[in-house]
Protein backbone atom coordinates (compact mmCIF):
# COMPACT_ATOMS: atom_id res chain seq x y z
CA UNK A 1 0.00 0.00 0.00
CA UNK A 2 0.88 3.65 -0.86
CA UNK A 3 1.07 5.61 2.47
CA UNK A 4 0.02 9.46 1.55
CA UNK A 5 0.71 12.04 3.66
CA UNK A 6 -0.89 15.98 3.58
CA UNK A 7 1.51 18.19 2.78
CA UNK A 8 0.49 22.08 4.09
CA UNK A 9 -1.56 23.48 1.75
CA UNK A 10 -1.02 27.42 0.58
CA UNK A 11 -3.47 28.63 2.44
CA UNK A 12 -2.57 27.25 5.95
CA UNK A 13 1.14 29.43 4.98
CA UNK A 14 -1.01 32.45 4.48
CA UNK A 15 -2.14 32.39 7.49
CA UNK A 16 0.96 31.54 9.51
CA UNK A 17 2.25 34.83 7.68
CA UNK A 18 -0.90 36.68 8.84
CA UNK A 19 -0.37 36.02 12.51
CA UNK A 20 3.33 36.90 12.38
CA UNK A 21 2.32 40.09 10.57
CA UNK A 22 0.15 40.67 13.71
CA UNK A 23 2.44 39.40 16.15
CA UNK A 24 5.17 41.94 14.31
CA UNK A 25 2.82 45.11 14.37
CA UNK A 26 1.91 44.72 18.15
CA UNK A 27 5.89 44.23 18.48
CA UNK A 28 6.09 47.71 16.88
CA UNK A 29 3.39 49.68 18.24
CA UNK A 30 4.40 48.71 21.71
CA UNK A 31 7.67 49.77 20.96
CA UNK A 32 8.92 46.12 21.94
CA UNK A 33 12.53 45.09 22.34
CA UNK A 34 13.67 42.18 20.31
CA UNK A 35 14.34 40.40 23.69
CA UNK A 36 10.83 40.48 24.49
CA UNK A 37 7.25 39.53 23.49
CA UNK A 38 4.73 41.65 23.54
CA UNK A 39 1.04 41.36 23.41
CA UNK A 40 -1.83 43.69 23.98
CA UNK A 41 -2.33 42.94 27.57
CA UNK A 42 1.09 41.69 28.23
CA UNK A 43 4.67 42.10 27.85
CA UNK A 44 7.20 39.02 28.81
CA UNK A 45 11.28 39.57 29.03
CA UNK A 46 13.03 36.78 30.01
CA UNK A 47 15.94 36.82 27.71
CA UNK A 48 19.06 37.44 28.87
CA UNK A 49 21.16 38.15 26.25
CA UNK A 50 21.20 40.87 24.81
CA UNK A 51 18.69 41.98 27.76
CA UNK A 52 17.08 45.11 28.09
CA UNK A 53 19.04 48.09 29.71
CA UNK A 54 15.71 50.39 31.09
CA UNK A 55 12.56 49.87 31.72
CA UNK A 56 10.12 48.91 28.51
CA UNK A 57 8.01 51.57 27.80
CA UNK A 58 5.04 52.12 24.01
CA UNK A 59 6.12 54.62 21.43
CA UNK A 60 2.08 56.00 22.04
CA UNK A 61 0.91 56.61 25.67
CA UNK A 62 -2.16 55.04 24.86
CA UNK A 63 -0.77 51.85 22.98
CA UNK A 64 0.02 51.15 27.05
CA UNK A 65 -3.73 51.19 28.43
CA UNK A 66 -4.68 47.94 27.86
CA UNK A 67 -1.47 46.13 29.29
CA UNK A 68 -2.01 44.34 32.65
CA UNK A 69 1.15 42.27 33.35
CA UNK A 70 4.77 43.47 33.01
CA UNK A 71 7.23 39.93 33.30
CA UNK A 72 10.71 41.12 33.41
CA UNK A 73 13.00 38.18 34.79
CA UNK A 74 17.14 37.53 34.41
CA UNK A 75 17.77 41.26 33.33
CA UNK A 76 21.20 42.06 34.85
CA UNK A 77 21.69 45.45 32.68
CA UNK A 78 18.47 46.94 34.22
CA UNK A 79 19.35 48.74 37.20
CA UNK A 80 16.95 51.76 37.82
CA UNK A 81 12.98 51.83 37.45
CA UNK A 82 12.55 56.06 37.08
CA UNK A 83 9.80 58.06 36.67
CA UNK A 84 6.94 57.85 34.77
CA UNK A 85 8.74 54.18 33.30
CA UNK A 86 5.83 52.24 34.48
CA UNK A 87 2.79 55.18 34.48
CA UNK A 88 2.64 54.73 30.70
CA UNK A 89 0.80 51.79 31.53
CA UNK A 90 -2.40 52.71 33.47
CA UNK A 91 -4.05 49.63 33.60
CA UNK A 92 -0.89 47.59 34.69
CA UNK A 93 -1.94 45.38 37.52
CA UNK A 94 0.96 42.68 37.90
CA UNK A 95 4.50 44.03 37.88
CA UNK A 96 7.21 41.31 38.46
CA UNK A 97 11.25 42.09 37.61
CA UNK A 98 12.98 39.79 39.49
CA UNK A 99 16.16 37.94 39.41
CA UNK A 100 17.42 41.25 37.64
CA UNK A 101 20.26 43.89 38.71
CA UNK A 102 16.98 46.83 40.50
CA UNK A 103 19.25 48.56 42.61
CA UNK A 104 16.98 52.47 42.18
CA UNK A 105 13.29 52.92 42.17
CA UNK A 106 11.96 56.34 41.99
CA UNK A 107 9.59 57.65 44.67
CA UNK A 108 7.36 58.49 41.64
CA UNK A 109 7.67 55.32 39.85
CA UNK A 110 4.04 54.26 40.32
CA UNK A 111 2.06 57.58 40.95
CA UNK A 112 0.28 56.45 37.79
CA UNK A 113 -0.55 53.10 38.91
CA UNK A 114 -3.28 53.26 40.85
CA UNK A 115 -4.67 49.67 40.15
CA UNK A 116 -1.05 47.57 41.05
CA UNK A 117 -2.51 45.11 43.16
CA UNK A 118 1.22 42.65 42.89
CA UNK A 119 4.61 43.45 43.04
CA UNK A 120 7.49 41.12 43.05
CA UNK A 121 11.21 42.32 43.06
CA UNK A 122 12.80 39.72 44.32
CA UNK A 123 16.42 38.45 43.26
CA UNK A 124 17.23 42.26 42.76
CA UNK A 125 20.15 44.32 44.22
CA UNK A 126 18.09 46.75 46.43
CA UNK A 127 20.45 47.40 50.12
CA UNK A 128 17.57 50.12 50.69
CA UNK A 129 14.14 50.88 49.80
CA UNK A 130 11.65 53.57 50.29
CA UNK A 131 8.17 53.03 51.37
CA UNK A 132 7.04 56.44 49.27
CA UNK A 133 6.85 54.55 45.89
CA UNK A 134 4.23 52.19 47.24
CA UNK A 135 1.98 54.11 49.92
CA UNK A 136 -0.40 55.28 47.94
CA UNK A 137 -1.14 51.59 46.57
CA UNK A 138 -3.86 49.05 47.93
CA UNK A 139 -1.30 45.96 47.59
CA UNK A 140 -2.05 42.74 48.48
CA UNK A 141 0.99 41.33 47.73
CA UNK A 142 4.96 42.82 47.94
CA UNK A 143 7.18 40.41 47.41
CA UNK A 144 11.28 41.78 48.17
CA UNK A 145 12.59 37.98 49.37
CA UNK A 146 16.62 37.89 48.06
CA UNK A 147 17.71 41.39 48.42
CA UNK A 148 20.82 42.26 49.79
CA UNK A 149 19.23 44.76 52.67
CA UNK A 150 21.20 46.93 54.92
CA UNK A 151 19.87 47.30 58.68
CA UNK A 152 18.90 50.30 58.59
CA UNK A 153 15.84 52.72 59.87
CA UNK A 154 15.08 53.28 56.14
CA UNK A 155 14.08 49.32 55.85
CA UNK A 156 11.88 49.50 58.92
CA UNK A 157 8.95 50.07 57.15
CA UNK A 158 9.24 46.78 55.31
CA UNK A 159 9.20 45.23 58.82
CA UNK A 160 5.79 47.16 59.73
CA UNK A 161 4.14 45.83 56.29
CA UNK A 162 5.00 42.31 56.65
CA UNK A 163 4.09 42.34 60.31
CA UNK A 164 0.53 44.26 59.37
CA UNK A 165 -0.40 41.97 55.55
CA UNK A 166 1.72 39.10 55.75
CA UNK A 167 1.12 37.68 59.34
CA UNK A 168 -0.07 34.40 58.70
CA UNK A 169 2.57 33.92 55.26
CA UNK A 170 5.84 35.47 56.54
CA UNK A 171 8.70 35.89 53.84
CA UNK A 172 12.01 35.29 54.70
CA UNK A 173 13.73 38.82 54.45
CA UNK A 174 16.80 39.12 56.03
CA UNK A 175 19.46 42.13 56.74
CA UNK A 176 23.05 42.80 57.06
CA UNK A 177 23.97 44.46 60.25
CA UNK A 178 26.89 46.68 60.64
CA UNK A 179 29.00 43.81 61.69
CA UNK A 180 28.16 41.97 58.21
CA UNK A 181 26.13 39.25 59.61
CA UNK A 182 23.06 38.32 58.60
CA UNK A 183 19.72 39.26 60.38
CA UNK A 184 16.31 38.24 60.14
CA UNK A 185 13.79 41.19 59.10
CA UNK A 186 11.75 40.43 62.02
CA UNK A 187 14.56 40.74 64.58
CA UNK A 188 16.08 44.20 63.32
CA UNK A 189 16.23 45.97 65.98
CA UNK A 190 17.31 49.85 65.17
CA UNK A 191 17.60 52.77 68.15
CA UNK A 192 15.49 55.83 67.54
CA UNK A 193 13.68 54.79 64.52
CA UNK A 194 9.70 54.25 65.27
CA UNK A 195 6.56 54.89 63.41
CA UNK A 196 5.14 58.84 63.35
CA UNK A 197 2.10 60.23 65.88
CA UNK A 198 -0.01 62.40 65.40
CA UNK A 199 -2.83 64.15 67.45
CA UNK A 200 -4.93 66.73 67.39
CA UNK A 201 -5.88 69.33 70.31
CA UNK A 202 -9.47 69.26 69.81
CA UNK A 203 -11.51 66.17 68.00
CA UNK A 204 -14.39 68.14 67.59
CA UNK A 205 -13.50 71.82 66.50
CA UNK A 206 -16.79 73.68 66.49
CA UNK A 207 -16.75 77.54 66.15
CA UNK A 208 -19.03 80.80 65.52
CA UNK A 209 -19.66 81.91 61.63
CA UNK A 210 -16.68 85.48 61.40
CA UNK A 211 -14.67 84.08 64.48
CA UNK A 212 -11.11 82.67 64.34
CA UNK A 213 -10.03 79.22 65.70
CA UNK A 214 -6.27 77.83 66.29
CA UNK A 215 -5.46 74.43 65.74
CA UNK A 216 -2.97 72.33 67.03
CA UNK A 217 -0.83 68.74 66.29
CA UNK A 218 1.15 67.31 68.39
CA UNK A 219 3.59 64.70 66.72
CA UNK A 220 6.30 62.17 67.84
CA UNK A 221 8.47 59.44 66.57
CA UNK A 222 12.16 58.86 65.28
CA UNK A 223 13.47 60.06 63.26
CA UNK A 224 11.48 63.08 64.01
CA UNK A 225 8.35 63.05 61.29
CA UNK A 226 8.02 66.16 58.56
CA UNK A 227 4.34 67.60 59.57
CA UNK A 228 1.64 68.91 56.52
CA UNK A 229 -1.78 70.19 57.49
CA UNK A 230 -4.67 68.38 55.11
CA UNK A 231 -7.02 71.50 54.37
CA UNK A 232 -8.32 70.44 50.57
CA UNK A 233 -11.46 73.19 49.81
CA UNK A 234 -11.19 75.28 53.17
CA UNK A 235 -12.60 78.50 51.99
CA UNK A 236 -11.63 80.65 55.33
CA UNK A 237 -8.62 82.59 55.42
CA UNK A 238 -5.67 80.71 57.16
CA UNK A 239 -2.22 80.24 57.85
CA UNK A 240 -0.14 77.01 59.32
CA UNK A 241 3.41 77.20 61.27
CA UNK A 242 5.24 73.10 60.80
CA UNK A 243 8.04 74.51 62.26
CA UNK A 244 7.58 73.96 65.97
CA UNK A 245 6.33 70.89 68.03
CA UNK A 246 3.37 71.01 68.16
CA UNK A 247 2.39 72.29 64.52
CA UNK A 248 -0.38 75.22 64.57
CA UNK A 249 -3.35 75.92 62.40
CA UNK A 250 -5.10 79.47 62.64
CA UNK A 251 -8.28 79.69 60.80
CA UNK A 252 -9.37 83.62 60.32
CA UNK A 253 -12.94 85.28 59.69
CA UNK A 254 -14.27 81.64 59.73
CA UNK A 255 -17.11 81.07 56.95
CA UNK A 256 -20.26 78.93 57.38
CA UNK A 257 -19.17 77.31 53.81
CA UNK A 258 -16.75 75.75 55.96
CA UNK A 259 -19.03 74.11 57.93
CA UNK A 260 -18.44 70.08 57.74
CA UNK A 261 -15.03 70.23 56.26
CA UNK A 262 -12.31 67.63 57.21
CA UNK A 263 -9.25 68.86 58.40
CA UNK A 264 -6.30 66.26 59.21
CA UNK A 265 -2.73 66.94 60.29
CA UNK A 266 0.24 64.31 58.96
CA UNK A 267 3.07 63.44 60.58
CA UNK A 268 5.73 61.28 57.87
CA UNK A 269 9.02 60.28 58.58
CA UNK A 270 11.25 57.14 56.47
CA UNK A 271 9.24 54.55 58.95
CA UNK A 272 5.93 55.60 57.52
CA UNK A 273 3.05 58.04 58.32
CA UNK A 274 0.25 58.80 60.71
CA UNK A 275 -2.85 61.16 60.36
CA UNK A 276 -5.34 63.36 62.74
CA UNK A 277 -8.37 64.30 61.72
CA UNK A 278 -11.77 66.56 62.95
CA UNK A 279 -14.45 68.00 61.37
CA UNK A 280 -14.82 71.67 61.55
CA UNK A 281 -18.56 72.49 62.77
CA UNK A 282 -19.80 75.86 62.06
CA UNK A 283 -22.62 77.46 64.17
CA UNK A 284 -24.12 80.38 62.08
CA UNK A 285 -27.92 82.01 61.81
CA UNK A 286 -30.58 80.81 59.23
CA UNK A 287 -30.49 82.16 55.88
CA UNK A 288 -33.14 81.30 53.13
CA UNK A 289 -30.86 81.46 50.08
CA UNK A 290 -34.39 80.25 47.44
CA UNK A 291 -37.92 80.71 47.91
CA UNK A 292 -40.05 80.96 44.79
CA UNK A 293 -43.86 81.12 44.35
CA UNK A 294 -46.07 78.12 44.20
CA UNK A 295 -45.62 75.53 41.52
CA UNK A 296 -48.01 71.99 41.00
CA UNK A 297 -45.82 68.99 42.32
CA UNK A 298 -48.63 66.61 42.67
CA UNK A 299 -49.63 69.01 45.47
CA UNK A 300 -48.86 72.55 45.00
CA UNK A 301 -45.82 73.62 46.58
CA UNK A 302 -44.25 77.16 47.46
CA UNK A 303 -40.17 75.71 47.39
CA UNK A 304 -37.70 77.16 49.38
CA UNK A 305 -33.73 76.47 50.94
CA UNK A 306 -32.24 77.26 54.00
CA UNK A 307 -29.25 77.20 55.44
CA UNK A 308 -28.14 77.38 59.13
CA UNK A 309 -26.59 75.74 61.95
CA UNK A 310 -27.74 74.02 64.47
CA UNK A 311 -30.61 73.20 62.35
CA UNK A 312 -33.36 76.41 62.32
CA UNK A 313 -37.63 75.97 63.34
CA UNK A 314 -39.59 77.46 60.49
CA UNK A 315 -43.06 79.16 60.77
CA UNK A 316 -45.16 80.32 58.00
CA UNK A 317 -47.36 82.74 57.99
CA UNK A 318 -50.45 83.51 55.53
CA UNK A 319 -51.85 87.03 55.24
CA UNK A 320 -49.39 88.09 58.44
CA UNK A 321 -51.14 85.48 60.69
CA UNK A 322 -49.46 82.41 62.19
CA UNK A 323 -50.07 79.52 59.25
CA UNK A 324 -51.04 76.35 61.76
CA UNK A 325 -49.89 73.06 59.68
CA UNK A 326 -51.97 70.14 59.31
CA UNK A 327 -52.49 67.29 56.92
CA UNK A 328 -53.81 69.50 54.00
CA UNK A 329 -51.22 72.20 54.45
CA UNK A 330 -47.69 71.50 56.03
CA UNK A 331 -43.56 71.76 55.60
CA UNK A 332 -41.96 68.82 53.36
CA UNK A 333 -37.83 68.93 53.88
CA UNK A 334 -37.03 66.90 50.65
CA UNK A 335 -33.10 67.13 50.90
CA UNK A 336 -30.48 67.76 53.53
CA UNK A 337 -27.26 68.34 52.90
CA UNK A 338 -25.02 69.28 55.54
CA UNK A 339 -26.29 72.80 57.26
CA UNK A 340 -28.54 73.38 53.92
CA UNK A 341 -32.41 72.29 54.02
CA UNK A 342 -33.97 72.11 50.67
CA UNK A 343 -38.13 71.65 50.39
CA UNK A 344 -41.42 72.91 50.56
CA UNK A 345 -44.63 74.09 51.85
CA UNK A 346 -47.50 71.82 50.60
CA UNK A 347 -50.73 72.36 50.02
CA UNK A 348 -53.41 69.94 49.01
CA UNK A 349 -55.96 70.91 46.28
CA UNK A 350 -56.08 74.87 47.27
CA UNK A 351 -58.63 77.08 46.34
CA UNK A 352 -58.90 81.26 45.55
CA UNK A 353 -59.26 81.21 49.10
CA UNK A 354 -55.74 80.33 49.86
CA UNK A 355 -54.69 83.01 47.27
CA UNK A 356 -52.09 85.62 49.42
CA UNK A 357 -48.76 86.30 50.76
CA UNK A 358 -46.95 83.86 52.61
CA UNK A 359 -44.40 84.81 54.99
CA UNK A 360 -41.23 81.92 56.17
CA UNK A 361 -39.20 82.53 59.49
CA UNK A 362 -36.66 80.60 60.06
CA UNK A 363 -35.05 80.87 63.79
CA UNK A 364 -32.16 79.35 65.83
CA UNK A 365 -29.93 80.55 68.78
CA UNK A 366 -27.71 82.54 66.39
CA UNK A 367 -30.68 84.90 64.69
CA UNK A 368 -33.43 84.58 62.45
CA UNK A 369 -34.48 85.13 58.28
CA UNK A 370 -37.59 85.72 56.65
CA UNK A 371 -38.70 86.07 52.90
CA UNK A 372 -42.42 86.04 51.68
CA UNK A 373 -43.98 85.27 48.60
CA UNK A 374 -47.19 86.00 47.04
CA UNK A 375 -49.32 82.88 45.71
CA UNK A 376 -52.28 82.38 42.99
CA UNK A 377 -53.53 78.87 43.27
CA UNK A 378 -56.90 79.88 41.16
CA UNK A 379 -59.01 82.75 40.22
CA UNK A 380 -62.16 84.41 42.01
CA UNK A 381 -65.44 82.30 40.79
CA UNK A 382 -67.33 84.09 37.73
CA UNK A 383 -64.00 86.59 37.29
CA UNK A 384 -63.89 84.99 33.97
CA UNK A 385 -59.83 84.82 33.91
CA UNK A 386 -60.89 80.49 35.38
CA UNK A 387 -59.30 78.44 37.25
CA UNK A 388 -55.93 77.10 37.83
CA UNK A 389 -55.48 73.54 37.08
CA UNK A 390 -54.94 71.33 39.53
CA UNK A 391 -51.59 69.28 39.73
CA UNK A 392 -51.93 66.04 39.50
CA UNK A 393 -49.00 65.26 37.24
CA UNK A 394 -45.59 64.91 39.37
CA UNK A 395 -44.98 62.50 42.63
CA UNK A 396 -42.30 62.26 44.49
CA UNK A 397 -41.64 60.74 47.90
CA UNK A 398 -40.94 63.37 50.75
CA UNK A 399 -39.85 63.60 54.68
CA UNK A 400 -41.72 64.86 57.53
CA UNK A 401 -40.20 68.19 58.23
CA UNK A 402 -38.28 67.33 61.63
CA UNK A 403 -37.61 71.34 62.15
CA UNK A 404 -40.16 71.53 64.82
CA UNK A 405 -43.96 73.10 64.66
CA UNK A 406 -45.22 76.38 65.90
CA UNK A 407 -46.39 76.70 69.05
CA UNK A 408 -48.61 80.12 69.14
CA UNK A 409 -52.11 79.51 68.08
CA UNK A 410 -52.86 83.13 68.38
CA UNK A 411 -54.50 84.69 65.81
CA UNK A 412 -54.37 81.67 63.50
CA UNK A 413 -56.13 80.44 60.12
CA UNK A 414 -56.80 77.10 59.63
CA UNK A 415 -56.74 74.75 56.83
CA UNK A 416 -59.53 73.34 58.64
CA UNK A 417 -61.92 76.36 58.36
CA UNK A 418 -60.73 76.56 54.92
CA UNK A 419 -61.45 73.06 54.28
CA UNK A 420 -65.08 73.39 55.58
CA UNK A 421 -65.86 76.42 52.68
CA UNK A 422 -64.42 74.31 49.94
CA UNK A 423 -67.15 71.06 51.51
CA UNK A 424 -70.37 74.05 51.80
CA UNK A 425 -69.26 74.73 47.56
CA UNK A 426 -69.29 70.97 47.00
CA UNK A 427 -72.14 70.27 48.39
CA UNK A 428 -73.93 73.00 46.60
CA UNK A 429 -72.05 71.78 43.18
CA UNK A 430 -73.68 68.33 43.91
CA UNK A 431 -77.46 69.97 44.63
CA UNK A 432 -77.37 72.18 41.54
CA UNK A 433 -76.23 69.13 39.35
CA UNK A 434 -78.61 66.63 40.92
CA UNK A 435 -81.81 69.32 40.10
CA UNK A 436 -80.28 69.85 36.31
CA UNK A 437 -80.66 66.02 36.14
CA UNK A 438 -84.20 65.53 37.32
CA UNK A 439 -85.34 68.34 34.98
CA UNK A 440 -83.35 66.72 32.00
CA UNK A 441 -85.55 64.03 32.84
CA UNK A 442 -88.41 65.16 33.05
CA UNK A 443 -88.12 66.57 29.81
CA UNK A 444 -87.06 63.50 28.24
CA UNK A 445 -90.13 62.09 29.55
CA UNK A 446 -92.56 64.43 28.72
CA UNK A 447 -91.28 64.26 25.15
CA UNK A 448 -91.80 60.84 24.76
CA UNK A 449 -95.31 61.20 26.09
CA UNK A 450 -96.44 63.71 23.52
CA UNK A 451 -94.76 61.90 20.67
CA UNK A 452 -96.57 58.55 21.43
CA UNK A 453 -99.58 59.71 23.76
CA UNK A 454 -101.71 60.62 20.83
CA UNK A 455 -102.33 56.59 19.51
CA UNK A 456 -105.28 55.15 21.66
CA UNK A 457 -104.23 53.17 24.64
CA UNK A 458 -106.21 50.26 23.28
CA UNK A 459 -104.35 50.72 19.48
CA UNK A 460 -107.26 50.31 17.09
CA UNK A 461 -105.23 48.49 13.96
CA UNK A 462 -106.78 47.43 10.22
CA UNK A 463 -109.21 48.70 8.31
CA UNK A 464 -111.75 48.77 10.81
CA UNK A 465 -110.09 51.59 12.76
CA UNK A 466 -109.54 53.90 9.18
CA UNK A 467 -111.28 57.02 9.82
CA UNK A 468 -113.48 58.00 6.72
CA UNK A 469 -112.98 60.95 4.23
CA UNK A 470 -116.62 61.49 3.80
CA UNK A 471 -118.27 64.55 4.94
CA UNK A 472 -119.25 62.76 8.83
CA UNK A 473 -115.47 61.77 8.98
CA UNK A 474 -114.85 64.58 11.48
CA UNK A 475 -116.91 62.47 14.18
CA UNK A 476 -114.16 60.77 15.87
CA UNK A 477 -116.69 57.87 16.43
CA UNK A 478 -117.87 57.32 12.99
CA UNK A 479 -115.74 54.03 11.52
CA UNK A 480 -116.45 51.57 9.04
CA UNK A 481 -115.72 48.53 9.40
CA UNK A 482 -114.11 46.87 6.05
CA UNK A 483 -112.57 43.73 7.51
CA UNK A 484 -114.06 40.25 6.61
CA UNK A 485 -113.22 39.02 10.14
CA UNK A 486 -115.32 41.61 12.04
CA UNK A 487 -119.23 41.58 11.53
CA UNK A 488 -121.25 42.79 8.97
CA UNK A 489 -121.64 46.17 8.62
CA UNK A 490 -124.95 46.11 7.97
CA UNK A 491 -125.00 45.24 11.78
CA UNK A 492 -126.01 47.60 14.17
CA UNK A 493 -126.47 50.68 11.75
CA UNK A 494 -123.99 52.72 9.49
CA UNK A 495 -123.53 54.61 13.05
CA UNK A 496 -121.54 52.13 15.05
CA UNK A 497 -118.55 51.42 16.35
CA UNK A 498 -116.68 48.12 16.42
CA UNK A 499 -114.91 47.66 20.05
CA UNK A 500 -113.40 44.07 20.07
CA UNK A 501 -115.32 42.10 17.61
CA UNK A 502 -118.68 43.85 18.78
CA UNK A 503 -120.67 46.40 17.16
CA UNK A 504 -122.03 49.06 19.35
CA UNK A 505 -124.69 51.65 18.17
CA UNK A 506 -123.64 55.23 18.66
CA UNK A 507 -126.29 58.19 18.89
CA UNK A 508 -123.88 61.38 17.45
CA UNK A 509 -124.45 64.58 19.27
CA UNK A 510 -125.47 67.01 17.00
CA UNK A 511 -123.88 70.04 18.41
CA UNK A 512 -120.43 68.40 18.26
CA UNK A 513 -121.08 67.73 14.83
CA UNK A 514 -122.27 71.45 13.59
CA UNK A 515 -118.33 72.05 12.28
CA UNK A 516 -118.67 72.20 8.98
CA UNK A 517 -115.85 71.09 6.33
CA UNK A 518 -114.18 74.56 5.62
CA UNK A 519 -113.43 74.90 9.29
CA UNK A 520 -111.52 71.31 9.57
CA UNK A 521 -108.08 71.22 8.55
CA UNK A 522 -107.09 69.10 5.62
CA UNK A 523 -104.65 65.67 6.41
CA UNK A 524 -104.69 66.35 10.32
CA UNK A 525 -104.50 62.28 10.72
CA UNK A 526 -103.41 61.21 7.29
CA UNK A 527 -104.50 57.82 5.65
Amino acid sequence: MVSWRRRPGPGLARLWCLCCLVLGCWRGALGCPATCQCSSWRIWCTEASPGIASFPVPQRSAEGDNVTEIYIANQGKLESINDNEVGYYVGLRNLTVVDSGLRFLSHQAFVKNVNLQYINLSGNKFSSLSKKPFRHLGLSDLILVNNPFKCSCEIMWIKKFQEAKFSTETQDLYCMDDNNKKTALLDMKVPNCDLPSANLSNSNITVVEGKSITLYCDTAGGPPPNVSWVVTNLVSNHESDTNKNPASLTIKNVSSMDSGLSISCVAENIVGEDQASAELTVFFAPNITFIESPTPDHHWCIPFTVKGNPKPTLQWFYEGAVLNESEYICTKIHVINQSEYHGCLQLDNPTHLNNGAYTLLAKNDYGEDEKRVDAHFMSVPGDGSGPILDPDVYEYETTPNDLGDATNNSNQITSTDVSNKENEDSITVYVVVGIAALVCTGLVITLIILKFGRHSKFGMKGPSSVISNDDDSASPLHHISNGSNTPSSSEGGPDAVIIGMTKIPVIENPQYFGITNSQLKPDTCGN
